[in-house]
């Protein structure tokens, strides 16, 4: 089952390094930084950006797994960390990244 298609679990388990290196090639566009998993997303215009933030707002209210978001004109970077194991990566990161890149991939005039 992909990333994509699975759901966050409300207890999960830090990862180590391993196990990180090992699902950040699942999740393109996506890097390790400061120890949150982060991705810049770009678009042609606010709306479009807004509409994708809203959008992310829904399925991560859904998953109960909340990014920190910076919203630019035409842009958004996402960051995923999960506050209940310290702020370290879990499995829950890398499913919410996944569902964003699915997200971002099916926008309109994309």
């Amino acid at each position: 089952m992909s990333l994509a298609d699975r759901h966050c679990q409300p207890v999960v388990s830090a990862l180590d390094a391993g196990a990180v290196g090992a699902l950040l090639p699942q999740v393109p566009g996506w890097a390790v930084e400061g120890g949150k998993l982060v991705r810049r997303f770009g678009f042609r215009n606010y709306y479009e950006t807004i509409a994708f933030v809203n959008a992310l707002a829904w399925f991560t209210h859904r998953e109960d797994h909340h990014p920190e978001l910076t919203v630019g004109y035409k842009e958004c970077t996402v960051s995923y960390a999960t506050h209940s194991v310290g702020g370290a990566l879990s499995d829950n990161d890398f499913i919410c990244a996944a569902k964003a890149n699915a997200l971002y991939a099916r926008r309109a005039g994309a």
